[in-house]
């Protein structure tokens, strides 16, 4: 199965993949060809250290090309679901119990950054959402235990 993903969450990752591939790639394997000309490798912990960052940015390198390449990217500013909540909604919702709104667009697993209110489809907090209209509650499980919200507005704006 493809997995979903924003216009703009790829265009995020293929930002990070060219950063990868353009900048940190190039400059790990400088660091590298740096570190051999000190002489011997077995001491080295400067090459040791390029080495060990080399394998973290080949090996996400792989990883952004291949959720790319099977992602299914969804425009969702075409989506017109009206106040229903799917893939790609922005759904702003309020705690019943203190009135403090929290806004989320639900995103594909690769593009979820809390920081930037981005929530994963696979998340608990978007699975209670996912189906649910304008006006619905909603409960969901918390670690400190179950909140009861109010979904207050669904949007569709990109």
């Amino acid at each position: 199965m493809r997995a979903p993903m924003t216009m703009a969450g790829a265009q995020r990752l293929r930002a990070e993949l060219e950063e990868l591939k353009s900048v940190k790639r190039p400059a790990v394997i400088n660091a590298i060809a740096e570190a051999r000309a000190h002489g011997d490798l077995k001491e080295n912990a400067e090459y040791h250290a390029a080495r060990e960052q080399q394998g973290f940015i080949e090996g996400r390198i792989k990883q952004l090309e291949g959720e790319l390449s099977h992602a299914d990217i969804i425009d969702v500013a075409r989506l017109d679901a009206g106040d229903k909540v799917v893939f790609g909604a922005t759904v702003t919702i309020a705690d019943v119990e203190t009135d403090e709104e929290k806004r989320y667009q639900i995103v594909g697993d690769l593009e979820a950054d809390i920081k930037l209110g981005l929530i994963a489809i696979s998340s608990p907090v978007a699975r209670a959402l996912i189906g649910k209209h304008e006006g619905d509650s909603v409960t969901i499980e918390a670690p400190a235990g179950a909140r009861e919200y109010e979904i207050v507005d669904v949007s569709y704006g990109g």
